[in-house]
């Protein structure tokens, strides 16, 4: 992908651009961005024996429906301070990027991870690294581990299609996403309505717009996405609410819309390596989070702006700390080969190192090695510490990278460590 020299969202001569700044003692009203809508609809609930006379009656008649506004055109207008949150936030997101080097590679592998399990645990889907490394081999012990491995599937895929901002690209996001757990809506708009909270839309929390208007809702919110006036940050939060208000899909919309971060990131040209792990930082406060996208709804774009811009902090120091666990790991396992190991076994060393839970075909399959080769470099691994037998697979001997995984495990517990008020 080519990418931008300079990245959006970091102005030039430590200016802002005009249309963003205000003075700092000047408030900007929070009806200037569009709220939403609503419209009646009707609904007739399918009798369930389970609920009583009364839950039924109030399911009963018609109900409210949020409507997207338009935003295609629209003009985020921020405080200074907050504009300068956002390009403070973009700096440390692009020099976190670029500082990775050489290790990019190997380390955007278990950011990617990460990222998914933080994003997957913002939806109560909680299961530790070792789980989602044997899910990914095609373990299904853990229903919760096979749908976090899907969400690094659906991650990947946001970042192999982030060249183009289009329908059929967020569409196979999805698909990766909930292809192995529900083959027949991955992919699909819904054609039904859903509501957030409650038993009926009557008593929900917040209905969607209905699913009419899904198709010209995402095709608006696509234009925006293909902006380049507006800081890139700020442009990747406010699409991550807008789908979020859309609704557009059955299930899996918090998981979609939250891998659609990383590839507007990566569009824009503010990340090249990595996906920076924001739904690590936005774990810190998820109340705080839901709360935001409530505030976008009624027109005040600011709590998800600056949201975002601070778990983007959150997520790289934590990041940081994840690449240091990972370099010190790299140190202590060539350190116990005594000498330079030759290029297969330095090889099996590395892959280890963003793959933690490896099978001798996996290794044989992407090094080249012959299956021999591959057996005798997991039992130099095994000698090193490095690798420990886990199970079987499939018919496959399994093993794991138990240090790998503690650094994984250290950084979801990071993550999920709420901040102090």
């Amino acid at each position: 992908m080519n990418q931008a020299s300079d990245p959006r969202g970091i102005s030039t001569g430590g200016r802002q651009p005009k249309r963003y700044l205000a003075e700092p003692d000047i408030n900007l009203p929070t009806t200037c961005w569009p709220p939403i809508g609503y419209e009646e609809k009707q609904w007739e609930s399918a009798h369930d024996p389970a609920h009583s006379r009364r839950q039924r009656l109030r399911a009963r008649g018609p109900y409210q429906a949020a409507i997207a506004p338009e935003i295609s055109n629209a003009q985020p207008l921020v405080s200074g301070q907050t504009a300068a949150l956002v390009e403070e936030a973009t700096i440390e997101t692009v020099r976190f990027d670029r500082d990775l080097g050489d290790d990019a590679a190997p380390f955007a592998a278990l950011l990617l991870r990460s990222e998914s399990a933080a994003s997957s645990q913002i939806e109560n889907l909680t299961v530790g690294a070792k789980r989602i490394a044997l899910a990914q081999l095609g373990d299904r012990s853990s229903s919760n581990a096979a749908l976090v491995a899907s969400n690094i599937s659906a991650m990947a895929a946001a970042v192999d299609l982030a060249d183009n901002l289009d329908e059929t690209n967020i569409l196979a996001m999805h698909r990766a996403l909930l292809g192995p757990s529900e083959p027949l809506m991955a992919g699909h708009y819904r054609t039904e309505a859903v509501w957030i909270g409650g038993n009926s839309p009557h008593t929900a929390m917040f209905v969607p717009p209905s699913y009419e208007h899904i198709p010209e809702a995402m095709a608006d919110l696509i234009s925006f996405m293909r902006r380049d006036d507006i800081p890139a940050l700020t442009q990747a939060a406010i699409a991550h609410a807008q789908f979020e208000t859309i609704h557009p899909f059955p299930d899996g919309n918090g998981r979609t819309g939250r891998a659609l971060v990383g590839s507007m990131l990566r569009n824009k040209g503010v990340t090249e390596k990595v996906t920076i792990p924001v739904s690590s930082g936005l774990l810190t406060d998820t109340k705080a989070y839901f709360d935001a996208l409530g505030a976008f709804r009624e027109g005040d774009i600011v709590p998800i702006v600056e949201m975002f811009a601070e778990s983007t902090f959150r997520a790289t120091a934590n990041g940081r700390q994840l690449a240091e666990d990972i370099g010190n790991i790299r140190q202590q396992v060539y350190a116990e080969f005594g000498r330079a190991p030759g290029e297969g076994l330095k090889w099996a060393a590395e892959l280890i190192l963003r793959e933690p839970a490896i099978t001798a075909q996996i290794l044989s399959d992407t090094a080249g090695q012959s299956s021999s080769a591959a057996y005798r470099n997991i039992e130099r691994l095994e000698k090193a510490g490095a690798l420990k037998l886990s199970g079987h697979i499939n018919g496959h001997r399994v093993w794991i990278a138990p240090k790998v995984i503690e650094a994984l495990d250290n950084f979801a517990a990071r993550a999920g460590r709420r901040a102090r008020g």
